[in-house]
């Protein structure tokens, strides 16, 4: 995730069955209005399972206006009269299920949406939603801008933890990752930059050009981008393609650290395993674009040309968040913690302080120069955030790195990065929690006090004794 202040997350029990209630449409009840998370309760929809977006848009940076035609493919989980869809904003004209008009009622984010017949448990349907408007800029309760961001020359759509609602209908919580299939018409002179691979380029007519985008591996919604404007962009053969796109006005500040992706992706490689997608690349938009950098699937945004320790940071999230993706938002220490200490561990691989001098530091409360940011460190535990606005404070990062320190200290170096390794491929592509990190290192190490680390360092709000 993005190096910001912003918050949000604690336990999420997945509510997939809603409330019993007469569908009057169709056999079956109501899917739940979200899935239960405490910090965002109204994020994803239960009753169902996504498994592809296909995205059709058409964007106008003059006018703002955005047209859009999502047909969304998911698998019932329940019998079903109706079911939800988060979409914030933005004026729905046509809903269809399986080519047949169904009815919608909308209240807040939630698109209440209700097929002319119910839907049996394990039936694969096709939601079709037709919408336009202008599409919003959502702040989250730490006061970050997310969703739908306006820039000099188009857009960025970034999505953590909800803003992807803001331009395309869904199930928006990473519980529920997807593929996706992106066809986005701009402009001519501009370019449309997604997640995945660019499977076509070219003129549309009416001085307007369309990008398609494919993106084949499971993605959380969080993790979708679309950046619109005027950047040069560089492509790149290999083993892993790299698709990198730089804002016009940033490609020489940009340069080094941008140049440094095939390195720092090979050396995240050796030290987790291998790389989990069919492409890579970064986009580097202007300063003030978004006030955070943000992991987004195979294509990091950066906000300006990035410095090297953020850039190591959002590469290593292609591991640790992308591909081994929280279950829940109290859960986003696991992404924030390994890429936090990606970092540390590219300082001493690089001639930098050693990982056990920058844990000494941030334990002994030199790490930052202020005494109150010091302090802030241990405002509280890094698996257990008091609300939805501190789910990106310092604890979730830093003390999330020193579990991840602890880990190697207990299991030595040697069974450490086969401990990393073996994490991230055994739940490539998958949703985890803190209990099945916890698990994982029992089965591993079963002499070693996990319980001791979970309840000191992971839930525990007080400095942990060494």
């Amino acid at each position: 995730m993005p190096r910001r202040t912003r918050a949000t997350a604690v336990a999420v029990l997945l509510l997939l069955a809603g409330c019993s209630s007469d569908g009057g449409d169709g056999d079956g009840a109501e899917g739940a209005a979200g899935v239960g998370d405490p910090y965002f309760p109204k994020a994803g929809n239960g009753g169902y399972d996504v498994t592809h977006y296909e995205l059709t848009l058409d964007y106008a940076p003059g006018t703002r206006h955005l047209t859009g035609t999502a047909v969304i493919t998911a698998r019932a989980t329940q019998q079903l009269a109706s079911y939800h869809l988060d979409l914030q904003g933005l004026d729905v004209e046509q809903v269809t299920v399986d080519g047949e008009p169904a009815r919608t009622s909308r209240a807040g984010q939630e698109l209440t949406v209700r097929p002319a017949s119910g839907l049996s448990t394990g039936r694969v349907f096709r939601t079709t939603v037709r919408y336009s408007g202008t599409p919003q800029t959502i702040t989250d309760p730490d006061s970050s801008e997310e969703g739908w961001l306006p820039t000099a020359d188009g857009a960025v759509a970034l999505g953590e933890p909800v803003g992807s609602m803001a331009w395309f209908p869904g199930s928006h919580h990473p519980s529920d990752k997807a593929m996706y299939d992106l066809r986005v018409t701009v402009p001519e002179g501009l370019t449309a930059v997604s997640n995945g691979e660019l499977v076509s380029e070219k003129a549309s007519g009416k001085g307007r050009r369309t990008f398609v985008w494919h993106t084949g591996e499971p993605m959380a919604s969080y993790l979708a981008m679309l950046a619109v404007g005027k950047f040069e962009v560089r492509r790149t053969a290999g083993r892993v393609p790299a698709y990198v796109a730089v804002d016009t006005t940033q490609v020489a500040a940009s340069r080094a650290v941008v140049g440094r992706l095939g390195d720092v992706l090979d050396w995240s490689a050796y030290n987790f395993g291998p790389y989990p997608f069919r492409s890579t690349g970064v986009v580097v938009g202007r300063a003030g674009d978004a006030g955070y950098a943000l992991e987004t699937q195979n294509r990091p945004f950066f906000p300006g040309p990035p410095d090297l320790s953020t850039f190591v940071h959002e590469l290593a999230h292609q591991w640790f968040g992308d591909s081994v993706t929280p279950r829940t938002w109290r859960d986003m220490w696991l992404n924030e913690g390994f890429a936090t200490y990606a970092e540390w561990l590219w300082s001493e691989d690089h001639d930098g302080d050693t990982a056990q001098e920058i844990f000494d530091a941030v334990y002994a409360g030199d790490y930052y120069e202020d005494a109150e940011d010091n302090e802030a460190v241990w405002a509280f535990a890094p698996g257990d955030p008091p609300d939805a606005d501190r789910i990106s404070d310092p604890p979730v990062y830093l003390r999330g790195a020193l579990v991840v320190h602890r880990i190697r200290q207990l299991l030595g170096d040697d069974a450490f990065y086969d401990f990393v390794q073996g994490w991230t491929g055994e739940h490539r592509h998958l949703v985890v929690d803190s209990g099945q990190l916890k698990a994982y290192l029992e089965k591993l190490a079963p002499d070693d006090d996990w319980d001791g680390v979970w309840e000191q360092w992971v839930y525990g709000k007080p400095k942990p004794s060494i």
